[in-house]
């Protein structure tokens, strides 16, 4: 493979990644607006589109593969590929949360909630945020604004804990509510995690860029 050749693989390469990006993002928005509007036909879409991503993380690890065995890349080279390989493992793992989102909508269908979801969405939208800024800052090898993330997975993680006294006073003052609120409970942690896995990404984005290794999760 010609260095040409490589470097237009690699750009598919980003394209793809991009495109799965673009799909968690949606499952992420999509999963908790399910829930906030108990909808449960946007649900079972989430669900099903997990599939895509499922497809995807695939095609382009074994891109990444391909490119590895042919090319046999050195240095930043070799730290592109193996950044994109991480991301996409990362980008997976966040549609899969969208996907536990989703099933507890499904899980607490007919029952109205105890309480409007103020904080949740709020988590959502910042994890939405924090895959947007990962893959601009992996597509414009910023290390810098890939190092901002750690700055919004605390926002994540202080509605995490925003959102667990309160749904715990809840089944603390009537026990009818605890079923609900457990529930609740896991959908904060599970958008807590992907918040975490999009923290995975920025470290990623620092290791291809400066070939330094970071940790943006403390």
């Amino acid at each position: 493979m010609t260095r040409s050749n490589f470097e237009t693989e690699l750009t598919a390469l980003q394209r793809d990644i991009l495109k799965m990006g673009t799909l968690v993002e949606q499952a992420i928005h999509d999963a908790v607006k399910a829930l906030a509007e108990r909808d449960l036909a946007l649900a079972e879409k989430v669900i099903r589109d997990d599939d895509i991503a499922d497809r995807l993380h695939l095609e382009i690890e074994n891109k990444c593969l391909a490119l590895l065995a042919l090319q046999q890349p050195m240095a930043r080279d070799l730290r592109t590929v193996g950044t994109a390989l991480k991301i996409v493992t990362d980008l997976e793992r966040m549609a899969d949360h969208a996907v536990d989102i989703a099933k507890v909508t499904l899980r607490l269908q007919g029952q109205p909630l105890i309480k409007p979801l103020i904080d949740i969405p709020r988590m959502a939208q910042a994890t939405q945020f924090m895959v947007r800024t990962a893959l601009t800052a992996y597509v414009e090898r910023d290390a810098s604004k890939a190092r901002t993330l750690a700055e919004t997975d605390h926002e994540v993680d202080h509605l995490y804990n925003q959102v667990f006294r309160e749904l715990l006073v809840y089944m603390m003052e009537d026990p009818r509510t605890i079923t609900q609120a457990t529930y609740l409970i896991f959908v904060a942690l599970y958008l807590e995690r992907i918040g975490d896995h999009a923290t995975n990404l920025g470290e990623w984005v620092v290791y291809m860029v400066t070939g330094e290794r970071v940790d943006l999760n403390t």
